[in-house]
């Protein structure tokens, strides 16, 4: 990686998976690290190919204190995760997707919408809660695996440094109120966006719903992921960028390239970087 990384930041590895710095803590989420041309399964018989190529492989990891992971879906935990991952550390997920992960050899934390786990690292915590998502409704979304959110709350001392919320494959919708409504004070939200079409189906957030997304929630910045991966992504970053100027939320959007690790300044003032930040 290029330069030193600010105390908090993401880098950006490919569609929904990223490293997350917040103060003591190292996470990486939704792992993918299939090449291109591969194939993604999704379980039902469908898969999708790889058009890109992840900016990391697994052995350029730094050394992780969680992995969290929002559902299990062949684009967010792959079978090279299921390989080369190791095992020390915790993967915080969905009930059903951590009795899987525990059959092949993980330590898991299942969580579900409302529940909260803990990490501590001397005067450091990490509280994580799970969220409701939304994958997709009717019967679709009851032939895909759950998903969640999660919202990530650093504290040095006891106070409150950085509030970060991971939105999962979800679409948009009352369940994004109901987060706002508990967590008013969003200092970055991660968006899972790509217009996924799945049997015809929107399973993933297009440019439309990305918008309505940040006029519900009003965090302090978000950072668009899961948009230009596989073949099954029809809604570009272009439109959502667009969409969310037309709407005058430009200053709120911080687009990430792949292998780009971007500084996230903590709501304290602490965090912040300068110069090229790029992994």
């Amino acid at each position: 990686m290029r330069g030193e990384p600010a105390t908090d930041s993401l880098t950006f590895v490919g569609t929904a998976t990223t490293i997350l710095r917040l103060g003591a803590f190292t996470l990486l989420t939704d792992p993918n690290f299939l090449h291109r041309g591969q194939r993604a399964y999704l379980g039902k018989g469908l898969w999708s190919r790889r058009l890109t190529e992840p900016a990391l492989d697994i052995d350029e990891l730094p050394a992780l204190d969680a992995v969290v992971l929002s559902h299990l879906h062949g684009d967010h935990f792959d079978r090279v995760a299921r390989r080369d991952l190791t095992r020390e550390q915790p993967v915080l997920t969905t009930p059903e997707a951590a009795d899987r992960l525990a059959r092949w050899g993980f330590e898991t934390r299942g969580l579900r919408s409302w529940e909260r786990t803990r990490l501590t690292k001397g005067e450091e915590t990490l509280d994580v809660e799970a969220v409701p998502g939304v994958h997709a409704r009717g019967l679709m979304g009851r032939l895909l695996p759950p998903v969640m959110g999660s919202v990530l709350e650093h504290r040095v001392d006891g106070r409150l440094r950085h509030r970060v919320y991971l939105s999962g494959d979800t679409l948009t919708g009352d369940h994004v109120s109901a987060i706002a409504e508990r967590h008013p004070d969003l200092d970055t939200a991660v968006m899972h966006l790509g217009g996924t079409r799945v049997l015809l189906h929107t399973v993933t957030m297009d440019d439309e719903q990305g918008v309505d997304f940040l006029q519900r929630l009003r965090p302090r910045r978000a950072v668009p992921v899961h948009h230009a991966d596989y073949r099954v992504f029809r809604s570009p970053l272009g439109d959502f960028l667009a969409r969310a100027e037309a709407a005058g939320l430009a200053s709120v959007v911080r687009p990430v390239a792949p292998g780009e690790t971007m500084p996230l300044p903590a709501a304290d003032g602490t965090g912040d970087a300068t110069g090229d930040a790029g992994a």
